[in-house]
């Protein structure tokens, strides 16, 4: 992926198993992507769904002069916090404050279901509403509740951008059929919890699962066919299950 962005924000798209975790066969599959996001001015960031491969990702910031202050969690699920899921254990969270001090920031709603998840205490996690706003040195990253994939998911919006998680795809949305999930809920966060979005944002999703790996929200709006839906009805008949 791109390098690192210029200027005070430290803004980079990190591809699981391409970036980092590269022999991990698990990163490969699933083709996660981890966000870093910082000032450069103080050298802190913040790591959106560190997974896989948490010493990687610290070498990563190292790298750039950066160092880890804190995480964004997007959602509970292990490919993005770390756990254990269909067999597979994966690297998250809890190894990340093995080596690092530093507040994990989740969605209330989240909360009791990525320590389940995780088995990090949650003490040591730091849970937030919609609309509340972490600052990064003198960055400010705004937190949206977005349920519907999961009952706290959330997306953040940082000067222009949105990571968006699982809640929303280039090509696609989050699926609704795992534990916790909710397809009326999820079309509200497309159709109106987001829709203050602007057009000229650039989105900047969970996964690689579109050959470009961000897009303007007003490209997304008019070409992802989770925006086809004109009413719940119509969704539901489409996505609901």
């Amino acid at each position: 992926m791109a390098g690192p962005t210029s200027g005070p924000l430290y803004f980079r798209q990190l591809l699981s198993g391409r970036d980092f975790a590269r022999d991990d066969a698990v990163a490969l599959q699933m083709a996660n992507f981890t966000y870093a996001i910082g000032d450069r001015g103080t050298g802190d960031a913040l790591l959106v769904d560190p997974a896989y491969r948490v010493r990687d990702l610290l070498d990563l910031l190292e790298s750039d002069g950066m160092r880890c202050a804190g995480v964004l969690a997007t959602h509970y699920h292990f490919d993005h916090v770390g756990g254990a899921a269909m067999g597979w254990e994966v690297e998250g969270i809890a190894a990340l404050l093995e080596q690092v001090q530093a507040p994990i920031h989740v969605q209330r709603a989240e909360l009791p279901w990525v320590v389940r998840a995780t088995g990090v205490g949650e003490g040591e996690l730091t849970p937030h509403d919609s609309g509340d706003v972490v600052r990064v040195g003198h960055v400010p990253v705004e937190l949206l509740h977005t349920p519907g994939h999961t009952p706290g998911s959330q997306c953040f919006l940082v000067d222009g951008r949105l990571v968006s998680g699982d809640t929303l795809f280039l090509q696609g949305c989050g699926r609704t059929d795992l534990p916790g999930g909710d397809p009326e809920a999820l079309y509200e966060s497309l159709t109106r919890r987001l829709a203050s979005v602007p057009d000229d944002t650039l989105v900047y999703p969970g996964h690689r699962y579109a050959p470009e790996p961000s897009a303007t929200m007003g490209e997304t709006r008019r070409t992802n066919v989770c925006y086809r839906p004109r009413s719940v009805e119509e969704w539901m008949a489409m996505f609901g299950r």
